[in-house]
């Protein structure tokens, strides 16, 4: 437990000193900056991923039940997405507000109970409940990062119809590809959140009772669902695209904080400690 609170500590540290760089190359764009901020969070992923790792050796299950080891798997996506997307499309400011979230979950995180056992009993559990649970993460890290090419969205959008020309606009993908990269990223999501809640109630019913369907955190995340689908529904179907698009995408991924925090808190099956 000593090594594990070492490492996690040095994993706040870093990320820090990451996020402060990337916000120092925001204000002043530097490459010397910018690389160093890189190889940090590059650092903070391969000690979240041996921590990870750590934590389910000695605790003999993948980590996933309780409010802790959810806040910190989500964390590890975030970066991980970012890592990869900016190795591919070199969206620095995407890093930048990524992280922002990534390094408040792990903040949020210092007050959750890093022993906590799960709440589920060993009855209950089983491979596809952690199947279920890792793949809902994903979609959530999905859709984040789509929420995140949004707002990025409504900002550019708003800069050039008041003709605000500086050197933050000339670092913003052009209006086009946020509305693409948000697309794709929750064409991506969708399915994943799909797959989430059929194998969530498949598990539920074997080890539920018959009317899980009427849970709190079930009704959210089908809503979820939907409200997604409805995004790629008039993507494809009815050709929106732009401000109006971005405004809805802004305003579902509302309900994916309320799915995790309100509805997890409510449920009488999915419960954090």
């Amino acid at each position: 437990m000593f090594r594990e609170n070492l490492i996690y500590d040095a994993i706040v540290y870093l990320y820090a000193s990451s996020v402060l760089l990337y916000f120092a190359d925001f204000l002043n764009r530097s490459r010397k900056v910018n690389r160093i901020a890189f190889w940090l969070l590059a650092i903070v992923w391969a000690l979240q991923s041996v921590f990870f790792v750590m934590s389910m050796v000695e605790k003999d299950y993948f980590p996933v039940l309780t409010l802790f080891e959810t806040l910190f798997f989500y964390s590890w996506i975030l970066v991980t997405l970012s890592l990869i997307i900016n190795y591919f499309f070199r969206v620095d400011l995407l890093v930048l507000f990524t992280n922002v979230i990534g390094f408040s979950v792990l903040a949020i995180n210092f007050f959750a109970n890093q022993s906590a056992s799960p709440l589920v009993s060993e009855r209950l559990t089983s491979d596809l409940l952690f199947i279920h649970i890792s793949i809902a993460l994903l979609s959530y890290g999905a859709f984040s990062l789509s929420f995140i090419f949004s707002l990025m969205y409504l900002v550019e959008d708003r800069m050039l119809k008041q003709k605000i020309w500086n050197k933050w606009m000339r670092r913003l993908p052009g209006l086009a590809l946020l509305d693409l990269y948000s697309y794709r990223l929750n064409m991506a999501g969708v399915p994943l959140l799909l797959m989430a809640i059929i194998l969530g109630a498949i598990w539920a019913h074997l080890k539920v009772s018959a009317n899980f369907w009427i849970d709190p955190k079930v009704l959210m995340s089908i809503s979820l669902l939907l409200v997604y689908s409805f995004y790629l529904y008039q993507r494809v179907t009815c050709g929106w695209q732009g401000r109006k698009l971005a405004l809805w995408n802004a305003g579902s991924f509302l309900l994916v904080l309320l799915n995790y925090v309100i509805s997890g808190s409510v449920s009488s099956f999915h419960q954090w400690l």
